[in-house]
């Protein structure tokens, strides 16, 4: 029977003189630190590169984005541009008007019709355009040839890539009173058609479009997580007998939620942005009580009527509106296990 030949007492005496620092303790600088955790110039050191390499985006997010909400100070006053040819000098020289343009806005018929159509038309595109991406990512994730998918993805993406512009005056010639489907109408013995110019049809007109020019461009993100769903789940659920919808529900789908959470957490807080230039080149043809939307309310009284207090009331008042639907979406998210914009 072999025994140690170190000593017992040997032993436990070299233990106990390599006896670890534990974490968080003091190392000898004085500071104590969280487990895990560098010091700030350690960590400065590790990443400045990356640093380096986002200042420039960082820089732009605060000249476009953070600064100009400054601006909205003018929801308060009975802003005057022509005060001065300085913006700043005339925001300090227009006189305070307390919440007198946010009460305007509430007694504003006109105000409540835009908040409806953008309502309703959020809606509309919710059921009709957001699943549309993910069939689509299905579809062509299930295409074998890499050839036919590389096509199918290009052809899908082109029109993303259109302007408005060009959208509009495609529908226009295919569904406008002169347009292609009149004429197959008119040939046939019927009366012509002039959908671009019907308020009833003109929210399904607006959804079509949207879902011609970005419906490809929206399955990216869906393609990008199914590329990242392991082959070995597909083979493992077809050994167990399921079949192409079985895998499809069990495996595919599952793979795909966190990303339908956060993308309708994000389409849920644009709600009440539902295309200004879009609906704004269409807006004369079918008549603002169809179409006024909050963005083009807002231009409508701030550009064109150069009522800028109001409009920018208006404005301000989209904008914590659209901040709470997205804090209540992520929080909806989270109750639903789904980790949403962001964590818990």
């Amino acid at each position: 029977m072999s025994h140690s030949t170190v000593p017992r007492d040997s032993a436990e005496a070299d233990t106990t003189g390599r006896t670890p620092v534990a974490s968080g303790e003091a190392t000898g600088s004085g500071e104590r630190r969280p487990p895990g955790r560098l010091s700030l110039r350690l960590r400065f050191g590790r990443d400045r590169v990356l640093l380096l390499m986002t200042l420039p985006a960082v820089v732009l997010v605060l000249l476009f984005n953070y600064i100009p909400i400054l601006g909205n100070v003018v929801a308060f006053q009975e802003y005057d541009p022509y005060v001065s040819d300085n913006g700043v000098v005339s925001m300090l020289h227009s006189p305070w008007v307390g919440l007198e343009n946010f009460q305007r806005i509430f007694e504003d018929s006109a105000f409540w019709d835009a908040v409806t159509n953008t309502l309703v038309l959020f809606l509309i595109q919710l059921v009709l355009y957001f699943p549309i991406p993910i069939a689509l990512a299905l579809l062509i994730n299930s295409v074998v040839r890499p050839r036919v998918r590389a096509i199918s993805q290009a052809i899908l993406y082109l029109p993303h890539f259109f302007s408005w512009v060009l959208v509009v005056a495609v529908f226009q010639q295919l569904l406008g009173g002169a347009g292609l489907l009149s004429q197959l109408l008119r040939q046939h013995g019927y009366d012509g058609l002039d959908i671009m110019t019907d308020p009833e049809t003109f929210k399904f007109l607006i959804t079509a479009q949207s879902v011609w020019k970005d419906a490809g461009w929206g399955i990216i993100v869906f393609l990008a997580a199914l590329a990242s769903v392991s082959p070995d789940l597909y083979e493992a659920a077809a050994m167990d007998g399921a079949g192409r919808r079985r895998r499809m529900w069990h495996v595919t789908l599952p793979a795909l939620r966190p990303v339908i959470a956060l993308l309708l957490v994000l389409r849920v807080g644009d709600a009440l942005t539902v295309g200004f230039e879009q609906i704004l080149l269409q807006r004369d043809a079918v008549g603002p009580g169809a179409s006024e939307v909050l963005d083009t309310f807002v231009w409508w009284n701030g550009v064109r009527n150069q009522d800028f207090g109001y409009a920018a009331a208006a404005g301000l008042v989209k904008g914590v509106v659209s901040l709470g639907l997205v804090l209540a979406a992520n929080k909806v998210a989270h109750l639903m296990g789904e980790q949403g914009v962001y964590k818990k």
